[in-house]
């Protein structure tokens, strides 16, 4: 005879499954309506009560904290999953396409906007060091072209990752796929003319985060 899971691992594995659909829903709301939308909003595309959303987050600033730590372990888990495939070109272009249509980047207007917490820079260091990792493999395998960075890639994704304010059709995330394949093809290594200017410098970007 098998006995049941106890209450509490239920209410648990529930508590998880709500959190997350808070989660999607706040990305949702933000993205597709400005992050001065307010978290009504949010509570009611999760379809969960303001005192629910308040017992997990006493502040608005609180969520967006909590979806950019989101974000990063979804880059992050893009990075191992690349890191995983033997081919370190498919790798790359896996880890750039799975970024892509998540929209990592699209919280990139909130640097100065909010505190950047001390778990946000800790899975900030985890993600680029993975995704570090996977573009170090395919300069080594010299599939990428050399003068082509990691922030360079990360920027490159961020560029695709924005939404716009009302919903997507089938043709546009038809032209988006097409535009990403070009530019992923312009990452090959063998390109005979040289990218312009300098490349960019991690810790510009970092400094927005640090001025809020």
């Amino acid at each position: 005879m098998t006995s049941s899971p106890p209450p509490r691992r239920g209410r648990q594995a529930e508590a998880a499954r709500n959190s997350r659909k808070l989660l999607e829903a706040a990305r949702e709301v933000f993205i597709s309506r400005g992050f001065d939308a307010p978290v009504s909003a949010v509570a009611e595309r999760a379809g969960i009560g303001m005192g629910s959303l308040y017992r997990r987050y006493r502040t608005k600033d609180e969520l967006l904290q909590r979806l950019c730590v989101d974000s990063l372990t979804h880059v992050a888990d893009a990075a191992r999953e690349a890191l995983a495939l033997d081919d370190p070109w498919q790798g790359l272009t896996r880890y750039i396409e799975r970024c892509v249509e998540f929209g990592f980047g699209a919280l990139a207007p909130l640097a100065g906007r909010i505190e950047a917490t001390e778990e946000m820079w800790q899975a900030t260091g985890i993600a680029q060091d993975l995704a570090g990792r996977v573009v170090a493999r395919a300069h080594a395998a010299g599939v990428l072209r050399g003068d082509v960075t990691t922030l360079d890639i990360s920027l490159l994704i961020g560029q695709f990752s924005r939404r716009g304010p009302v919903p997507e059709v089938d043709h546009d995330e038809n032209v988006r796929q097409r535009l990403v394949a070009i530019a992923v093809a312009g990452l090959r290594a063998g390109a005979v003319e040289p990218l312009p200017g300098d490349p960019p410098e991690q810790r510009e970007y970092e400094s927005l985060w640090r001025n809020s």
